[in-house]
Formats: C-alpha cells, sequence, structure tokens
C-alpha cells in the first residue's frame, strides 16, 4: 500500500504543476501571380500557392490565399491580413511570382502591371519593405519567403524610387535588411535568378512544403533542409538565401503535446480464474501522432499479459495494445480484497509523456460467491459498453447540426457545446477541419490531424477570419471501444454592428471597408455602446464609438471614448486625436500637439497619419522641413490606397517643390490611380480657386467615355447649411465652411480633422478645406481655359 501511495503523491504532484500553456496567434498570406497580363505568364505561382497556404493549414495557421491579384485587390487583401495580423505572435507571407528590385529595394508585382512609364513602379508594384514595416508593427515575429527572382520581363530599365529616376536591376531580388525578431528567406541568393522548375511545384515552393511539415523544426533548420534540397534538384544553379535577425525559436509545426490519457482509473480483478481484461482505453495524441507505452510498474499480486505474452518492467508497447491488456492474479489466501497498481508511460513521437495508473482491486473470484463476481462483473462490462454507445449517440445528436453565430474580429469565441459524453475512454478526432479561421484549445491551437478526449470539447473556440462571411464547418468522429459516429456543426460569421454602422475606411485595425463620418447614421452610438459593454477589452468598438459620438455632436463624449481607444493601442484613435487638437474642436487648436500624435501614429503605420505628418515634413508646416522623408510617407500612404496621399503627391510632381522636379507625366499617374480608386474623385484636385487647365492625354474612366481634356473653372463656395436643431453634425463643427458642391473638390490636408464629404472608401476623411500653405497642393497654373468633355 505504500508503495501505491507514494506513487499516487507523486502523480498528483506533476497534474497539479503542469505548466500553463497558451495558444499563439499565427497567422499566413500567401500570393501566387500566375496570369499576368501584359508580362509573361508564370506556370507554377498559382500551384505553388495551393500547395504552401495547404501547408500552413495543416501548422493550424489561419491562412489568408490569394491567387493572381490586381493592384487594387493586393491592397484590399494585404489590409484584411494585417488587421487578423494585429497582435498575432508570428506573421508569415509567402509571395510566388514576378518580383524585382530598383536600387536595393525589392518589388512584387500584380498581375495588372504594365510598367511601362518611370512612374508605374510607384503607382502599380508593390514595396516589399512598405509591407515589412507594416508587419513590424503588428507582430511579434515576421517571416517574410519570397519565390520570386524570376528575370525581369519588363519594358522599362529605369524608374522613379522616391526623388530619383534609377535603373533597375536585370534579374533578382535585394538582400533585406529586417528589423529585429524577422526571418527574410529567397528562392536563390541576392541578384540570382530561380527557375520554375519541370513539375507542378517549383524546386524552392516544392522543397519547403515538404520539410516545412517536419515536427519541431525551428525554421532555420527548416530553411537549411530546403537549401540542401533545392541546390540538389538544381545542380546547384539555385541557392536559396535568408536574412534572420531572429531572436526567438520559430517552429512552423511544434509538437510539444503530451498524449492525452486520463491519470487514475480503476478495475475489479477477479483472482484465480485466469487472464482478465483490464479494458485501458487507448491514448489518444493530440497532434494525430503515434503513440508508445512503457510498463513502469508491473502489478505485484499477479501477471500482466498482451495476446498471451507476460510483460516486463520497462517493456515497451504501442498505444494500441493498450485496450488488449489483461491480468492473471492467483488465489487469495483469504476473502479480503487487496489493492494493486499498474503504472505505465505514454510516449507521443516528438518527445511529450503522460502518466497512467490503473488501481487494481483483487477480489477472490474461485470461492463460493465466484459465479455471482463473475456475473456482475460481466454484467458492468456489457453495460458499460452500451452506456458509452448510448453516450456517443447522444453527443453526436446534441452537435449534429448546430449553428453557431461567430462574431468576427473578437478574439477566439467559445463553442460552449455542452457535450453530454465525459466518460475517459471517449475521445475525438477532427474529421472535417475548418476552411478558414482558427480552431483551438486554450492552450492550443488545433490542426487537421488533432484529436480530443471528452472532457476537452467544452473548451473548444474558434476564431473566424476576418473578412470571411463563409460558413464553415467542424466534423467530429466520437470513439470508443469499436463504435463510433461522426457529427457535424456550422460556424457562421457574422460582423458586429458597431463594424457596419461606424468601421473607418483604411484602418488597419478594423475589419470592414468602413464608412466616411457624413454616412454614419443615427443609430450608430446605440449600437456602438452595446458593443463596448459586451467587449470592453475590445479597443475598436471604443474609437468607432467616439467616430459615431462625434458625428452626432457629442463632443466632449467622443473625445473620451476615443482617448480610451488610443489608450488601449488603437492607432487610428491616435490620429483622431491629432485631427481634433489640430481643428480645434471643443478645444483651442494645438499644432504642436497635433503633429506628436500624427508622428506617433505614423510611425505605427497608419495611412491617415502617414499622409497628415507627410505632409507636415515636407512643408515644414511648423517643424524643420524634411522633404525627402515627407515624400517617403506620402509615397508609402499612397501605396496602402489612400486617395488624399496620392492627391498630394500628383500636385508636388505637377509642379515641383522643394527639391522634388516637376514631372506631369508622374502626376498623372498619381492622378490615375485616384481614379481607378474611386471614379471621378481624383479629377476634382484641379477645382480650384484658380482658372487652370491641364491636358492630359486620353484616359478611360468608365466607357463609352473617353477624358481627352480637363477645364477647371472656379466654384463658388455656397454658404454651409445650419444643423439641424439639437445635434451637431461633422460638418458644422469646423470653423472655416467646406465648400458643398455635389461631389467635394479635393484641397489638400492640413490634418485639422475637418472631414470630406466624397464617397471615398479608400481615401483619408480628415481633410481641411483650405489648401496647403501658401504652395497649395492645387494650384496648378498653366495658362488658358481649354474644353472639357468628361461630363461629371
Amino acid at each position: 500500500m505504500s508503495r501505491l501511495c507514494v506513487f499516487l503523491a507523486a502523480l498528483i504532484l506533476v497534474t497539479l504543476t503542469t505548466f500553463e500553456a497558451s495558444a499563439d496567434r499565427r497567422v499566413a498570406f500567401v500570393i501566387g501571380n500566375s496570369e499576368y497580363r501584359e508580362l509573361p505568364a508564370l506556370k507554377n505561382p498559382d500551384k505553388d500557392a495551393g500547395d504552401i497556404a495547404s501547408t500552413f493549414r495543416m501548422a493550424g495557421f489561419d491562412v489568408f490565399v490569394a491567387k493572381d491579384l490586381t493592384r487594387l485587390q493586393f491592397e484590399d487583401r494585404f489590409r484584411t491580413y494585417l488587421a487578423a495580423a494585429d497582435g498575432a505572435d508570428l506573421a508569415v507571407v509567402y509571395y510566388s511570382g514576378h518580383g524585382f528590385q530598383i536600387g536595393g529595394e525589392n518589388f512584387l508585382i500584380p498581375v495588372d502591371a504594365t510598367l511601362k512609364d518611370p512612374a508605374d513602379v510607384e503607382v502599380q508594384a508593390i514595396k516589399l519593405d512598405d509591407m515589412l514595416q507594416q508587419l513590424r508593427s503588428k507582430s511579434k515575429i515576421q517571416v517574410i519567403i519570397l519565390d520570386a527572382c524570376r528575370n525581369n520581363p519588363f519594358p522599362r530599365k529605369n524608374y522613379w524610387l522616391r526623388d530619383q529616376l534609377i535603373v533597375a536591376s536585370g534579374s533578382g531580388l535585394a538582400q533585406v535588411k529586417g528589423s529585429e525578431n524577422a526571418l527574410i528567406a529567397f528562392a536563390t541568393e541576392p541578384g540570382a535568378v530561380a527557375y520554375d522548375g519541370g513539375g507542378n511545384l517549383s524546386p524552392f515552393s516544392s522543397a519547403f512544403s515538404r520539410r516545412a511539415l517536419a515536427p519541431n523544426q525551428e525554421i532555420r533548420a527548416v530553411m537549411a533542409a530546403v537549401r540542401r534540397d533545392v541546390v540538389k534538384a538544381t545542380d546547384g544553379k539555385q541557392v536559396p538565401w535568408e536574412n534572420s535577425s531572429l531572436l526567438d525559436d520559430v517552429f512552423l509545426m511544434p509538437r510539444a503535446n503530451r498524449p492525452a490519457l486520463p491519470p487514475v482509473l480503476e478495475k475489479i480483478v477477479p483472482s484465480g480464474i485466469g487472464p482478465v481484461a483490464l479494458d485501458l482505453p487507448a491514448p489518444v495524441d493530440v497532434d494525430g501522432g503515434a503513440v508508445s507505452v512503457s510498463i513502469e510498474s508491473l502489478p505485484a499480486l499477479g501477471q500482466l499479459t498482451l495476446d498471451g505474452k507476460p510483460l516486463a518492467m520497462g517493456e515497451r508497447i504501442e498505444g494500441t495494445d493498450l485496450p488488449r491488456l489483461r491480468m492473471d492474479a492467483p488465489e487469495l489466501a483469504g476473502g479480503q480484497e487487496q489493492v494493486d497498481t499498474l503504472a505505465y508511460t505514454t510516449h507521443n513521437e516528438w518527445g511529450g509523456e503522460s502518466q497512467g495508473v490503473l488501481l487494481l482491486r483483487i477480489r477472490n473470484g474461485a470461492g463460493a460467491d465466484s459465479k455471482q463476481l463473475m456475473a456482475s462483473i460481466a454484467a458492468e462490462q456489457k453495460q458499460a459498453v452500451v452506456e458509452r454507445g448510448i453516450r456517443i449517440a447522444d453527443a453526436a445528436e446534441a452537435i449534429e447540426n448546430r449553428d453557431i453565430e461567430i462574431p468576427v474580429g473578437v478574439g477566439p469565441i467559445p463553442l460552449k457545446l455542452d457535450f453530454p459524453a465525459k466518460d475517459p475512454s471517449i475521445s475525438l478526432k477532427l474529421a472535417t477541419y475548418p476552411a478558414t479561421g482558427t480552431l483551438s484549445l486554450p492552450d492550443r491551437i488545433l490542426s487537421p490531424q488533432s484529436s480530443l478526449m471528452a472532457d476537452d470539447v467544452d473548451k473548444l473556440r474558434y476564431e473566424a477570419q476576418i473578412g470571411s462571411a463563409t460558413p464553415v464547418e467542424i466534423g467530429l468522429q466520437i470513439r470508443a471501444d469499436n463504435t463510433s459516429k461522426t457529427a457535424t456543426l456550422k460556424l457562421s460569421p457574422s460582423v458586429d454592428p458597431c463594424d457596419r454602422a461606424a468601421g473607418e475606411p483604411l484602418d488597419l485595425q478594423g475589419i470592414v471597408p468602413g464608412r466616411l463620418a457624413n454616412e454614419i447614421g443615427d443609430d450608430a452610438v446605440e449600437l456602438c455602446q452595446a458593443s463596448v459593454k459586451a467587449y470592453p477589452e475590445i479597443a475598436r468598438f471604443r474609437y468607432q464609438l467616439g467616430r459615431a459620438l462625434l458625428a452626432s455632436g457629442k463632443v466632449n463624449e467622443a473625445r473620451q471614448a476615443i482617448q480610451q481607444a488610443a489608450d488601449k493601442g488603437y492607432v487610428r484613435a491616435v490620429f483622431a486625436l491629432g485631427s481634433i487638437v489640430s481643428s480645434g474642436i471643443g478645444t483651442a487648436p494645438d499644432p504642436e500637439q497635433a503633429n506628436r500624435f500624427y508622428s506617433d501614429a505614423s510611425e505605427k503605420g497608419d495611412p491617415y497619419a502617414m499622409t497628415a505628418w507627410g505632409r507636415t515634413l515636407f512643408n515644414g508646416r511648423g517643424v524643420q522641413r524634411d522633404a525627402a522623408k515627407g515624400l517617403d510617407l506620402l509615397l508609402k500612404s499612397a501605396a496602402m490606397g489612400h486617395i488624399d496621399a496620392m492627391n498630394d503627391l500628383a500636385s508636388i510632381f505637377m509642379e515641383g517643390r522643394n527639391g522634388v522636379p516637376a514631372d506631369p507625366d508622374r502626376a498623372l499617374a498619381f492622378f490615375r490611380a485616384g481614379m481607378e480608386r474611386q471614379e471621378m474623385y481624383s479629377l476634382g484636385v484641379l477645382s480650384t480657386p484658380k482658372r487652370v487647365a491641364l491636358a492630359i492625354p486620353a484616359c478611360k474612366v468608365r466607357p463609352p467615355k473617353i477624358i481627352t481634356k480637363i477645364k477647371v473653372v472656379p466654384i463658388p463656395a455656397p454658404r454651409p447649411k445650419a444643423p439641424k436643431p439639437g445635434k451637431r453634425t461633422a460638418a458644422a463643427i469646423p470653423t472655416k465652411p467646406v465648400p458643398q458642391t455635389g461631389r467635394m473638390a479635393w484641397s489638400g490636408n492640413n490634418g485639422d480633422g475637418s472631414e470630406h464629404r466624397s464617397a471615398n472608401r479608400g481615401g483619408g476623411e480628415n481633410t481641411t478645406s483650405e489648401g496647403t500653405d501658401g504652395d497649395s497642393g492645387t494650384d496648378i497654373d498653366s495658362g488658358t481655359d481649354t474644353d472639357t468633355n468628361s461630363n461629371f
């Protein structure tokens, strides 16, 4: 008895001191561009992307997969991915397609790129460093993997890069200097060419998808194995390369879990009647691997056998053998029950272990009451099998055809399945894994191979993928003995009413395309107040409540809600505080404090703040002029789809200012980019107090209309409409009147907080009505007027 007590005490101690684990958030964006429209098509990226996406999905990542992306599609998909990557432990981008370098800067090429003109890189290609900077502000660890080093197929050799015209490299990508805790992997060494190979996958993608699924392999070891495979497959012509500043180990397929096993079971064993089945449940590895069992302590009062053969101390058997173990207990000398133990340890393939104990109650089976005892045991065993079958059927019925609504963008949601079967001999395997999103337990992310014990089911959680409204299914195969039954439930993602009512465009922590301030309805305040109450830790809802309050004229309450969101790390809220203090909404204007807010939010990647702070630096308004940095911020914001930044840049390049040379073709490229994102809006930049004219080459806006010339005439600003009694609108807050001409003419942005009234979904809201300093971004003098055929 003393041996039993000591062992059980040790087992309890191990159980109580189990380390606390948490489920890491891991997201991956996988892109495959094959079908280029005006450049040579590539045969493998489409298949590469599908294979790599499956690899990351098997590893438990929330995978965003996209193929044949245009520039606008890339902006949209990448913004959605950034929202999902916010706060992630590991963010991965995998790109297969055309890519090239200019002046040491790498660019990824959307399928609609032409790259015929010097300014086309800025408005058509995707700058790799911009992507990396955005990920740095979002996630703990960043990994970018590029199979994008084909020969340069582009018609030009020189392109604009900031304020210089740079000759493009003939082939390959440039080395990237990553930030702390980042890894940038290339299909081949800097400046060299990667090959498509002879199979369905490129040599690099094929090797990566094969090596990445090795359990518990650190990513640098994975990349070394990939390098060896690719060098061998290409006869040394292609050598994969990576730059790493990782501080933490990164395991794409972490397998640190222990086999799931009930720690203590109990069994009555009659003595003197020969071997008796112990009915031990098979151990379950939660990651789907094989399990072995080692015997740590044999029963002292009998012999342990497997298929008629005695087992020795320390002997290893397969986990599937455990239910077949039997014990032969000799007849007891006395009639009193005795207690014995069987102790064993389960081992999975990656070093995880769990301890199991079977408490044996030895009773005399050869005495006068033996028949009754044997009958009782047989009846109990039979009843147990029947009851397990009933529990499995009840559990399947409880799960089958359930449809659970899952709010998007609020973290993992408990499914609360109320699983009726708690029998330790019942286990479950994932028969259908959700196509998107993340299925998890509090201590680990589940993958398509995962299994569960019955006690785990009520802890299941699901986090819906941002941007996906399609319902997903989870299939659970419920198993015990030789019985199994599969049940399927549906999970339906839903967007919170506050997000629908008051989400903001280009908000990299938002989950919807967003509304402009003048589009926020009267019910938004109530909806967002309910969301803040339901999810007090979600900063997004506090910020959107602030937007709704500001739109309804409740300035003081709005500032309080926005400040609370900023205190919780919501970046757009920091920019909004800058807009408020800049424009003097409810307080005296404070340009210096506004600039501090803009600078802070700009460093964290907010495109609105980049535009406001970039303009301030470029023009030297209240700060030391830094035209180079200001121009760079405007270019970064424009690359993220901010139309105000595009218009600023068009104005700068049209006139030539602060050391940036005039280039009407470059200006036109940004006007066109703005039109692509919002029809005629960017043409409004020409509607200024001066009478100007700009001849624009034929530029299709909407068939069959062809714009060949544009005449700009002065439009008098009508008096602002008085707000309705009892309600202040955002239009009534600015101290200077904002021209209302149907669609507002764009006129620059001092970051003063007044808002656009355009239908712009991709541009900024917080724009002023007075141009930019003395050298307005819209003062374009070109001489005589010309006719227009635009028919706005």
